[in-house]
């Protein structure tokens, strides 16, 4: 009952209000560990960022990175730029994890960054990303920017039709487009590129390992155990309060949905951009 409240009170929450809320939980977050945590190491890059597109676990990497754990280990304090009205291309204040930076790889440039940094961009197979976007947006996403009139165009519409006005949706947002962008750039130490499917499959831990070193942070084996086990998706789901948009997330879970319609939609939408971020055509 309690739990049903709290989300009701969320999705009625006027948006510039909770990302006020929000904005003014992160600081008082960074203000304890920073108080409260010894630092034991410290992260020889001014700035990490971590780019996507939504649909990519970002929610689980702001969590990972926002844990006393990661702070110990790299004195980098969590900066979500939506919490503090960021404007494109402003840059980051240092010593900062800059999370879920929802930008094409030509905007990533755009922006001023000290000299040493590190960035990772997280990929996902195109066509769950269209999956999870449908059911997030109609069912449980927070009612915040152009959610509300999707939910309503969502939900009178049938699953396949939906899934359609989907891919148009995204094609128009420019979500294909971005993923394109990080995809097809020239080669960079400075940027790794990282696969949903790997963060959130059987090699977690060696994953997120890799991505945590690449961005000169080093974590010992029990602590990193730690953070998966405080953070893996059933225990995230079990942290929300029913309506939350935490779902199943299986890799493929598109061809559950997709007939030969929806792909010729996603393909005469996306071209080969399957292709081109390392996935396997339909079959």
């Amino acid at each position: 009952m309690i739990g049903r409240t709290l989300v009701m009170a969320k999705h009625h929450t006027p948006n510039s209000l909770r990302v006020a809320a929000r904005r003014a939980m992160l600081e008082g977050h960074n203000t304890r560990m920073w108080l409260s945590v010894p630092v034991s190491a410290r992260c020889e890059f001014a700035n990490v960022y971590h780019c996507a597109v939504r649909k990519t676990a970002s929610q689980w990497i702001n969590a990972i990175f926002s844990d006393p754990i990661v702070y110990r280990h790299s004195d980098l304090l969590p900066y979500v730029p939506r919490y503090y009205s960021w404007r494109h291309p402003q840059a980051f204040p240092p010593g900062r994890v800059v999370l879920s930076l929802f930008v094409s790889r030509k905007g990533f440039n755009a922006i001023p960054k000290p000299r040493r940094h590190r960035t990772f961009f997280v990929m996902r197979d195109p066509r769950d990303i269209v999956v999870s976007d449908y059911f997030s947006t109609r069912d449980s996403h927070t009612p915040m920017g152009d959610i509300p009139e999707q939910r309503r165009i969502l939900r009178g519409l049938p699953v396949k039709d939906g899934l359609l006005h989907m891919i148009g949706h995204l094609a128009k947002k420019g979500t294909f487009r971005s993923l394109r962008s990080w995809a097809t750039a020239p080669a960079d130490e400075a940027v790794r590129l990282v696969k949903y499917e790997d963060l959130t499959g059987e090699r977690q831990a060696e994953e997120l390992e890799s991505v945590l070193r690449h961005c000169g942070i080093t974590i010992p084996a029990a602590d990193l155990e730690t953070l998966l086990a405080r953070y893996s998706f059933s225990n995230m789901r079990g942290r929300q309060a029913s309506g939350a948009h935490y779902r199943k997330g299986a890799a493929g879970d598109w061809r559950n949905h997709f007939d030969d319609d929806i792909d010729s939609a996603f393909t005469e939408a996306a071209g080969d951009l399957v292709t081109r971020l390392g996935y396997p055509e339909r079959g």
